[in-house]
């Protein structure tokens, strides 16, 4: 009975060549890659959300004597409400820049992984899974 299961094992068996298994590892790396740059675009999305609800909150700001303290690396700097102001619109600008960036990027590697699916999907069928775990 063993015998048997091993001769349908076999008869599925797909010789894997050097440029299947290339394939094979740059579809893995352009997933990862995928997942890093999609991770990284939430969290510049996290960012643009503060800017604007900070951009908000100042907006609602009814002293425009009062200095508002601006975080730039690790320190605070006291700057104009105008002044705080444009620097949230040119951070929020430029946030949106590199979301648009990153976004662009993801594109381009969904658009290699498609074109490798097609290619291992069709040398491999069933014997390979291409999917990612939703786990």
């Amino acid at each position: 009975m063993a015998a048997t299961m091993k001769k349908g094992v076999a008869a599925e068996d797909v010789n894997v060549t050097f440029e299947d298994q290339q394939k094979i590892n740059k579809f893995a790396r352009n997933t990862n890659r995928m997942s890093e740059l999609k991770d990284e675009i939430e969290a510049k999305k996290k960012s643009l959300q503060n800017l604007e609800d900070a951009s908000d909150d100042l907006m609602m700001c009814e002293d425009d004597a009062m200095l508002i303290p601006y975080q730039i690396g690790d320190v605070f700097i006291s700057h104009s409400q105008e002044e705080t102001q444009e620097m949230l619109e040119a951070g929020k600008e430029a946030l949106q820049d590199e979301i648009k960036a990153l976004e662009g990027r993801v594109s381009s590697i969904q658009e290699v992984l498609g074109d490798l699916k097609v290619q291992l999907y069709a040398k491999f069928g069933n014997n390979i899974n291409l999917e990612a775990d939703e786990s």
